[in-house]
């Protein structure tokens, strides 16, 4: 069995501590700015008798229940370079929680930032938390209030894509996975087919509009003139297009409509069993992590924190050392944990595989804690089969048949990134810490490379290289690299689904771990298509 050699109160661990803090505070200092920006629409949505979007999900949600956001960072870095006024989001509020017992996927436009418009990031935020929730089989519950898209910065791919939001209602329909949308605003243009594709729809008299072309545009485009109400008010809809099943007098009324609604689903709640605690503290795992890649960390010390009574099942401890499989389990849930302790060498990727397949054959989800700087170069190491090697983890993790769940705790550079079950594998679900970096290498090795092979076509072509200039190219493809490799630049762009507090992960872990579970037994009754609206 492990034994933690670990002291937290040595200089080195305190001072990856605050390191880490000062990450952690940075976090909820973006996530609090995005609130804080839709608060300030606050004074408007008083005066029209409504709830902000952060007051309606959270009356939409059990109370003191559960409740996993996601994707909080979307968009950071996107709407603007600048890092003191980018405001992360995406223009909506996404999570995992339980309405009425039923845990479900909800989504709200965030309509006190530029009107609930959906942004770039936003809708690829959408766009992977419906995917979510239909592997997951999870009901899709949508409280809209959106400008739509923001014409003033139209872009065509946001109209191609976008058609794949309303694909993916069509296909949860389909699949027995109920779309409940509480239209509390505007719903214009494809806006409209937000309630037109969902199976039951709850709209505020007074407040609610949902219409293919709004007064201007019909106007602009037949000559014709309607108001609001006559085009796709709440009370046409619900007494005479019929798009509309319950009519609500206000935000409250509908939210409580809603609740209802989901309630009459059929609970799927698991019962919450008491289960051992870690025999170390999670607050540990601020200061396991080093401020660089390049300083080793055993990972086996983050899986003491994270595993039910810190008890670890090593597999093939003494083969292929840099790699660590280990059989655990995180809150009742037996689990296979994959991480590095360096990088992933022939004999690594071989144990990883076999393990992976083991894992498969219990039907344990697996978790990849990746810390790795990739798969291990050199003469030796091509030689004895690396590349044929490593593609048979990539192999293995791409075709294996139990849910995967990746940590990002570190380092993820080159093809390890791969191997270790990152993005574009599908895990099912994929969070990052705030220290993590992922880049396909290190920056310094980039320019490195850069460097050598333009003084390499440089010396064929006689011409002697200006040490000025090339340290200039050096520093700008690091400082590339750098900018991009940081995770609150690529939870920005939307390749994981949130950056969480170290101290969060077994909670993350185990919540993620219940909805997959829960998924399993889980009997929804697919239609050969959604529900059409009568």
């Amino acid at each position: 069995m492990f034994e933690s050699s670990f002291n937290p109160q040595s200089p080195q661990a305190q001072q990856r501590r605050e390191a880490m803090l000062a990450r952690v505070a940075q976090l909820r200092a973006l996530e609090d700015r995005a609130a804080q920006a839709s608060a300030k629409s606050k004074p408007v949505f008083d005066k029209r008798g409504q709830l902000l979007p952060r007051e309606r999900v959270a009356l939409l949600l059990d109370p003191g229940a559960p409740y996993l956001p996601l994707c909080s960072l979307a968009g950071y870095l996107q709407d603007t370079s600048n890092p003191d006024k980018s405001v992360p989001g995406g223009g909506m509020v996404a999570g995992i929680g339980f309405i009425a017992g039923v845990r479900c996927m909800v989504v709200a436009s965030d309509s006190g930032i530029e009107a609930g418009a959906i942004q770039p990031r936003g809708l690829e935020k959408i766009l992977r938390v419906q995917d979510m929730a239909l592997e997951n089989k999870l009901p899709f519950i949508h409280l809209v209030e959106s400008a739509g898209a923001n014409l003033m910065k139209y872009q065509v791919e946001g109209f191609v894509l976008g058609g794949g939001l309303f694909r993916n209602l069509a296909r949860h329909s389909a699949a027995g996975l109920p779309v409940i949308t509480v239209q509390h605003g505007s719903g214009t243009a494809g806006g409209a087919y937000m309630p037109g594709l969902s199976d039951v729809v709850v709209m505020v008299r007074g407040r609610s509009r949902a219409f293919l072309a709004g007064p201007p545009l019909l106007m602009a485009a037949t000559g014709e003139v309607a108001t609001e109400e006559e085009l796709g008010g709440a009370e046409m809809h619900t007494g005479v297009s019929g798009l509309g099943e319950y009519l609500a007098e206000d935000d409250r009324e509908a939210l409580g409509l809603a609740r209802a609604v989901v309630g009459q689903l059929g609970s799927h709640a698991q019962t919450f069993t008491p289960v051992p605690e870690p025999m170390f503290p999670a607050e540990d795992l601020l200061a396991l992590m080093p401020t660089h890649h390049r300083e080793p960390v055993d990972m086996r010390e983050v899986m003491l924190r994270l595993t039910d009574a810190s008890e670890l099942l090593e597999f093939k401890p003494l083969y292929g050392a840099a790699t660590v499989c280990v059989q655990a389990r995180i809150g009742g849930h037996a689990v296979g944990l994959i991480s590095n302790n360096g990088p992933i060498d022939v004999a690594g990727a071989n144990k990883a595989t076999h393990f992976i397949q083991w894992m498969c054959q219990l039907g344990h989800p697996l978790v990849y804690l990746q810390n790795t700087t990739g798969y291990m170069v050199g003469k030796d190491s091509e030689q004895g089969g690396m590349i044929k090697h490593g593609s048979k983890m990539i192999q293995a993790v791409t075709n294996a048949t139990v849910p995967q769940i990746t940590l990002q705790c570190g380092a993820s550079f080159g093809a390890g990134n791969y191997g270790m079950c990152g993005r574009g594998y599908a895990p099912r679900f994929l969070f990052s810490w705030p220290n993590a970096r992922t880049a396909v290498m290190g920056g310094e090795q980039a320019a490195r490379t850069m460097q050598i092979v333009a003084e390499a076509g440089m010396a064929r072509k006689g011409i002697t290289p200006d040490p000025v200039q090339m340290q200039a190219q050096f520093e700008q493809i690091v400082n590339v690299f750098e900018s991009q490799a940081d995770a609150f630049y690529t939870s920005g762009l939307v390749l994981d689904d949130g950056v969480i507090d170290p101290r969060d992960s077994r909670a993350v872990l185990r919540f993620c771990l219940d909805t997959c579970a829960e998924a399993a037994t889980r009997q929804p009754r697919p239609m050969q298509f959604g529900v059409a609206r009568m």
